[in-house]
């Protein structure tokens, strides 16, 4: 590629906190340049998931090549010959942090996205430092300008105070109605850099994301940083080291369109025909198959991500078990970021230990499976995982243990109770935390700081971001380390409901603290149920297990014979209820008689009792609802 079609591509990215109308401002990006036509034309062009659609949030990476013709002021630029703009829009709910650092590294510039009625966001501030650290050029972009009762002075003033940007750099537009659309496109051309000239270097792409195509196989998006290829290189991965026959190359407007050539800086796809994901990985270089390519310095790649949450999913029918490991497998060719493993429960027979990012994650997924695949599923309470320093290396006392989640380090990783071992065998448990931001109006400053320490948040710094009010208040910045743990379950909707909804938080940053982590098991009719056990801080565990046990004692249906239910660790039970049994009146057809009549009936009930009782320990009928209803999430 010539110098002269290198510096006419702009490679950017959208980045702003969830609802700061991300993909509509997309929209109207693809509609003024007439990448998409009005006959293709539809809301959320970029959401491509029915899911997205109808949530409303991106989920999944997407990109789309788009040309314009520039009509600004500034004669430096050629505004005869057409740009090449490479959007790329990400998500911005907190689970999906990974996909906006794949963007960034494809990118020289970012659209910093703010809501002119939000003002600045947790994940704002979250995504301009990312953007900072690729040493991004970084557009301001206050959107949503036409909503009412907005003081734009505000909002302007804030991100002068907290970003230090000058207020000519600020560009206001609203996605909706396409105002000011057109002049943040000439900004992009004028302000986004070309991407770098890598003269006499080999042949590397960046892979930045990867799916699965149901005819092409894997493809692989890619940024071009130096050298080109074409339909008749032979490419290798370095880091899988996988020789690729690419079955076709092109860009994306935002569907596949193919291409005979990718040349530097260029940003598209390679359609691999491999038929697993898992050859392709993100962060991987691509380079041209030659003798030489073994020894060709790979760019600096990223770290996969790592799912924070683990739950057990089992389907409700135990026949559709074969179903359901087709279903999940399909649906991880889409999704790098989610891992599984099979195991089996007495209770609820087969199923995976699955991971993933968080808890919109988890729900997507499990929304997914019912809806894609028409399977319905049960999910086990979500956890998170720690790490367990053994005290031997007989691995033989480990019962019940997958020994190939033991390191060399003798740490066992830990995802459910039922892989945690004995307390003897154990010598340090360790917890992941994470720093957590928060941003809110400062009236909402004790019932958030009280959120915090009832879920064992450390309390590290408080700041005000900017002397700026809005919507008449100022906003306060607080940082916590908290346990992820405490804050995978109902942490943020607490955090909305203290803050009536105007706080937004952020987290990143895990790392691993000694804890004291205690396993409370779950007994009922005095045998263990593993299922509905659970891995609790030693400070919780008994305010838990009295809840379940309080659960389950109004959910499991009444027998011939009392059902005790119990809550222990180790060998203390700290919460009992026993279910009463049914007692049938074998007085009820007697209109009269004797006493001693009435005492030798009821004797012979009391014994006739003794002896179901007997039979029947340990051997109670629970229905599956019970344990459906006990694991819910609520």
């Amino acid at each position: 590629m010539s110098n002269y079609e290198l510096k006419r591509i702009r490679n950017f990215a959208i980045i702003a906190h969830i609802d700061h109308g991300k993909s509509t401002l997309a929209d109207r990006l693809l509609e003024i340049t007439k990448t998409v036509s009005n006959r293709n034309k539809k809301e959320r062009i970029m959401d491509t998931l029915e899911l997205e659609q109808e949530r409303g949030i991106t989920i999944k990476l997407q990109t789309a090549r788009m040309e314009y013709t520039y009509n600004g002021n500034d004669n430096e630029f050629n505004n005869t010959e057409p740009y090449i703009l490479n959007l790329v829009d990400t998500p911005g709910h907190v689970d999906f942090n990974y996909e906006v650092s794949r963007s960034l590294a494809a990118s020289e510039g970012a659209i910093l996205l703010i809501d002119a009625g939000q003002g600045i966001q947790a994940q704002t501030l979250t995504n301009y430092f990312k953007a900072l650290e690729e040493d991004l050029v970084i557009i301001p972009v206050i959107n949503k300008i036409d909503l009412p009762n907005i003081n734009l002075d505000e909002i302007k003033s804030s991100m002068i105070n907290t970003f230090g940007f000058k207020e000519e750099e600020i560009i206001l537009t609203s996605g909706k109605s396409g105002e000011g659309v057109e002049n943040l496109l000439n900004s992009i051309v004028e302000r986004v850099p070309p991407p770098n000239i890598n003269i006499g270097q080999p042949t590397k792409c960046l892979i930045y994301d990867s799916f699965f195509h149901e005819y092409k196989g894997v493809i692989a998006l890619v940024k071009v940083v130096s050298g080109e290829l074409n339909m008749s290189n032979r490419l290798y991965a370095i880091g899988t080291k996988k020789v690729i026959d690419p079955i076709e190359i092109g860009f994306t407007r935002p569907e596949l369109i193919e291409y005979s050539y990718l040349k530097t800086g260029e940003i598209g796809y390679i359609a691999t025909g491999l038929k697993d994901i898992k050859d392709i990985h993100v962060g991987d270089t691509l380079t041209i198959n030659t003798e030489n390519c073994r020894e060709i310095e790979p760019l600096p790649g990223y770290t996969p991500p790592k799912p924070m949450v683990y739950a057990s999913l089992y389907p409700i029918e135990a026949d559709d078990f074969d179903i359901f490991s087709e279903a999940l497998s399909k649906l991880s060719l889409n999704d790098s970021a989610l891992t599984y493993q099979k195991e089996s429960s007495k209770a609820l027979g087969s199923g995976y230990l699955c991971g993933f990012l968080g808890l919109l994650h988890m729900e997507i997924t499990q929304e997914r499976l019912s809806r894609e695949f028409d399977i319905e599923i049960i999910t086990t309470s979500p956890s998170v995982e720690y790490y367990v320093e053994l005290t031997t290396t007989d691995y033989s006392k480990l019962s019940n243990i997958n020994t190939a989640n033991i390191d060399s380090d003798r740490i066992l990783h830990v995802h459910t109770a039922s892989e945690f071992p004995d307390p003897s065998l154990m010598k340090t448990i360790k917890e992941p935390w994470v720093d957590l931001e928060i941003i809110t109006p400062e009236e909402y400053l004790g019932n958030i700081m009280d959120l915090c320490q009832k879920n064992r948040g450390v309390y590290k710094s408080m700041e005000y971001i900017s002397s700026a009010l809005i919507n008449g208040s100022k906003q306060v910045m607080l940082r916590y380390e908290i346990p992820v743990s405490e804050i995978i379950t109902n942490f943020f909707d607490k955090l909305k409901s203290v803050s009536q909804g105007y706080a937004s938080m952020d987290y990143s940053n895990t790392h691993y603290i000694d804890s004291d982590i205690v396993k409370v098991t779950v007994l009922i009719n005095h045998e263990k149920v593993e299922a509905l056990s659970f891995l609790s801080h030693i400070t919780n565990a008994e305010y838990k297990g009295r809840n379940l046990v309080e659960k389950l004692s109004e959910l499991i249906p009444r027998q011939q014979i009392p059902i005790p239910i119990q809550a222990g660790i180790g060998m203390k039970i700290f919460a009992r209820s026993t279910i009463k049994a049914y007692r049938k009146d074998v007085l009820a057809k007697m209109s009269g008689g004797d006493v001693s009549r009435k005492i030798k009936l009821l004797e012979k009930q009391k014994k006739g009792k003794k002896k179901a009782k007997e039979k029947l320990i340990g051997k109670i009928s629970i229905p599956q609802d019970v344990f459906l209803k006990a694991l819910r999430l609520d």
